[in-house]
C-alpha cells in the first residue's frame, strides 16, 4: 500500500481510542480488533487524526522530534498500512 499524503486520516464510528498514561489502545468494537500504541505512536495517532492531511501531520511531528524526515516517514506510513488493514482509521480526500 502506497501512502498519499494529500489523504487525511478519518476514524471510523466504532473505533475507540482509550489514552494510558502516554501510551494508548486502540479498538474497533465491530471486528474486535485492537492496537497497542507507546508514546510515539500516540503522539503520531494524535497528529493524523486531528491534521487536515498526512502531510501536515507528519510535518508537526518532524518539528516535534528529533528525527530524519524519511525515518519518521517511514515509520509513519508503516503505522497508517497497519491501522488501516486492522480497520482503525480509512483514508480519505482532504
Amino acid at each position: 500500500m502506497t501512502v498519499q499524503l494529500s489523504k487525511r486520516v478519518a476514524v471510523p464510528p466504532d473505533v475507540m481510542m482509550r489514552q494510558i498514561g502516554e501510551d494508548a489502545v486502540i479498538l474497533n468494537l465491530d471486528t474486535e480488533s485492537y492496537f497497542g500504541l507507546d508514546g510515539v505512536g500516540t503522539s503520531m495517532w494524535t497528529a493524523l487524526t486531528t491534521a487536515p492531511t498526512i502531510e501536515q501531520a507528519f510535518e508537526a511531528l518532524l518539528a516535534e522530534y528529533d528525527v530524519d524526515g524519511e525515518r519518521l516517514l517511514g515509520d509513519l506510513c508503516t503505522l497508517i498500512e497497519g491501522l488501516v488493514e486492522h480497520g482503525l482509521i480509512e483514508l480519505m480526500d482532504a
